[in-house]
């Protein structure tokens, strides 16, 4: 468990609005010659997700390859796991892996502040950005057993001992199960120094966390905990977005007067160094994928907002990102 200072929650509030194969993963014409972004399915494609199964970025990887196979844009497409700090373990693998058109990974917000907080000499800037798939508002959720049948019963409680109420995320510090409940700290007048925030590895180790009962709330995605919540193991007492969550019924922050709304996102980037061949094909891909009447209902059943942008205008979007995020760990002495 950490503390973390007021003068913390205040930075954060105010800095967050927020082996290569050489072949690529490219399709072929009849006559076996490479075209980039041709309409063949894409072949030899391998996702990685920088964090362990069941999680928020496995989850989104997972349909997001099975979409893809399902629309013939890619054939037998992989998605693999390699956990490890915050996600910079797998983050050091695609940087490593210069010009292997094959490779992709799954990653969002998380990655960017684990890599500064985890002191990681690979950045994503440094990464082929293909593109930004999906936003997401947070959940703050409790098992099914917990005594905080509302938020203004969890609120209430927190405030009356913070340091009493434990608060999982599945991510790092710095990324957004983190930043979130930080947020929601400072929204809500608690004194930061005496918050408990536990991190978890992703989603996947969250869940028996929650489950079994042994926090007193986490913050983090819905998306990747809905088979939870429709059969009522776990509860959702309010969501972080603008809007209510389809399929979660549970208000927003502000409908419970709480003056805050926080969404997460998520992107899919490659290795440096690979073929403009290779990046046109993959962001053709993921073109279709994204006009597919398959991605519209995975983004409906999941919860997750559509923030569909490629290529250049992802990069910019990702180096803004990396800017801010390093700005404000810098003022929280954890960059």
């Amino acid at each position: 468990m950490r503390g973390f200072s007021a003068l913390r929650v205040a930075a954060v509030a105010a800095g967050i609005a927020l082996v290569a194969t050489g072949c690529g993963a490219t399709g072929k014409t009849d006559a076996g010659t490479t075209t980039g972004a041709s309409t063949a399915p894409l072949t030899g494609l391998r996702i990685m997700v920088p964090n362990t199964a069941g999680g928020g970025y496995d989850t989104t990887a997972r349909v997001a390859a099975q979409v893809l196979e399902d629309e013939k844009l890619a054939t037998n497409p992989e998605v693999f796991n390699l956990a490890g700090a915050g996600g910079t373990v797998g983050l050091a693998r695609v940087v490593n892996e210069k010009g292997n058109g094959d490779l992709a990974m799954l990653m969002g917000l998380g990655v960017v502040g684990a890599s500064y907080t985890n002191k990681s000499e690979s950045k994503l800037t440094a990464t082929t950005p293909l593109a930004k798939l999906i936003e997401e508002p947070g959940a703050i959720m409790v098992s099914k057993d917990s005594p905080y049948k509302t938020i203004d019963d969890l609120m209430a409680a927190w405030k009356k001992d913070p340091s009493k109420v434990s608060v999982g995320g599945g991510s790092s510090p710095g990324g957004p199960d983190h930043l979130l409940p930080m947020q929601l700290a400072g929204a809500v007048g608690i004194d930061a120094t005496k918050v408990n925030f536990v991190s978890y590895d992703g989603g996947g180790d969250l869940l028996p966390a929650i489950l079994g009962n042994k926090l007193g709330f986490a913050a983090s995605g819905a998306g990747e905990f809905m088979q939870q919540i429709k059969s009522g193991s776990i509860r959702v007492l309010a969501t972080s977005g603008e809007n209510r969550l389809e399929g979660v019924d549970a208000p927003t922050l502000k409908e419970s007067n709480i003056d805050l709304v926080f969404s997460n996102w998520r992107g899919i980037v490659a290795p440096p160094g690979i073929s403009d061949a290779d990046r046109d094909a993959l962001i053709a891909a993921l073109e279709k994928m994204h006009a597919s009447e398959s991605w519209k209902a995975a983004l409906k059943s999941n919860g997750w907002t559509d923030a569909f942008i490629t290529g250049d205008e992802f990069k910019t979007f990702l180096t803004d990102q990396d800017k801010r995020v390093a700005d404000v760990l810098t003022k929280l002495g954890l960059a």
